[in-house]
């Protein structure tokens, strides 16, 4: 089965084309970075207008990869949230289109639960290859922009949240710190960068709550602490110092993610930890919770960056499981929301 993937969530116009399960065989992603760059983050307008340019040509490209191009395909999976609402509208529509014109079946997909599942993407793999995947029941922590918290996954429909930020995401402390820091947009490769370079003990950050009892998350202390430092000590003067103050901020988010994932692994005992969204493609966050994980016999599973940030690739692999079953969703959008399926796949609270 090829299930064509589509993506418009947030700040990427993406499609992508996934058969016999996880076996990538076109992603095409459209980004958005130069638009929103000057704003020093993202603008929900431009955002929408700038789908609404990508959507079409992105999936044309992505349907070349296949003979037939959409005569190939025998579903289709679109992301329904959650997200920036006119962003998801136009991928929606696309999608809902396509399936109308050819009677193709289609599924919308939980944006969350997309990226708990992109770890089983297998992405330019030579004959015979295989990327090392988890069993299920595993721990993930899904760090990004928008989002951060634990879950633990049992199935790809049965998703527990055993812990979130209570008020900022990761993904979005980092790119407030490079802004303030006088290091533009997007603000997390830059300062993973910088902090390989700098040394933490030079300035005092302190950690976002930092016990492990319990398992939420806060950045927003983190923020106001990195402000104050900017304040009093004006930007840094040299990139010397800048790697310094890059360092303290890291590893003040990175150790509090690599902790409290670690010890939720060790609460359910689960011996399988997965990172997952665009944080998990943090060079640093990856070497602390490898090195915290393996000190306790957990294994974690790192997803390559591609399968770590928005892509369509890991929407068409969680719709083609739901395919796969025999689900279907209804094009019309008022039938939809009153169906029993939009409970498949939810992301159960505490």
């Amino acid at each position: 089965m090829r299930v064509l993937g589509i993506e418009s969530s947030c700040d990427e116009t993406a499609a992508a084309i996934v058969e016999d399960g996880g076996r990538v065989i076109a992603d095409v992603v459209a980004s958005q970075v130069a638009v929103h760059a000057p704003y020093g983050g993202v603008v929900p307008e431009l955002a929408s207008r700038a789908h609404l340019a990508n959507v079409a040509p992105v999936i044309a490209k992505a349907l070349e990869a296949v003979p037939g191009g959409l005569d190939a395909i025998d579903g289709i999976a679109v992301t329904r949230g959650p997200g920036l609402l006119g962003a998801l509208l136009v991928g929606m529509s696309a999608g809902k289109a396509m399936a109308w014109s050819r009677n193709l079946p289609i599924v919308y997909v939980d944006h969350l639960v997309a990226h708990l599942l992109a770890v089983y993407l297998q992405r330019d793999l030579q004959p015979g290859q295989e990327v090392a995947t988890p069993e299920m029941p595993f721990v993930a922590l899904l760090a990004s922009g928008g989002h951060t918290a634990i879950y633990e996954v049992r199935a790809h429909d049965d998703v527990e949240l055993i812990g979130q930020t209570r008020d900022d995401a990761a993904g979005e402390a980092f790119d407030k710190a490079a802004k303030l820091l006088g290091l533009g947009y997007p603000g997390g490769p830059v300062i993973d960068r910088l902090a390989k370079l700098g040394d933490r003990s030079k300035v005092e950050l302190p950690l976002p709550m930092p016990s492990t009892k319990r398992l939420d998350f806060s950045f927003s202390g983190l923020k106001t602490a990195i402000a104050r430092h900017v304040e009093k000590h004006g930007a840094p003067k040299d990139e010397r110092e800048l790697a310094d103050v890059c360092a303290a901020f890291q590893h003040a988010v990175v150790e509090v993610l690599a902790r409290k994932s670690v010890a939720a692994c060790k609460q359910r005992r689960i011996p399988r930890l997965v990172l997952a969204g665009g944080v998990a493609a943090n060079a640093g966050l990856r070497a602390r919770t490898t090195q915290l994980a393996t000190s306790v016999g957990v294994k974690v599973f790192v997803p390559p960056i591609a399968s770590c940030t928005d892509n369509a690739a890991m929407i068409a692999y969680a719709g083609y499981l739901r395919l796969a079953r025999g689900e279907r969703d209804a094009l019309d959008v008022t039938a939809y929301s009153k169906s029993p399926d939009l409970r498949r796949g939810k992301i159960l609270e505490r």
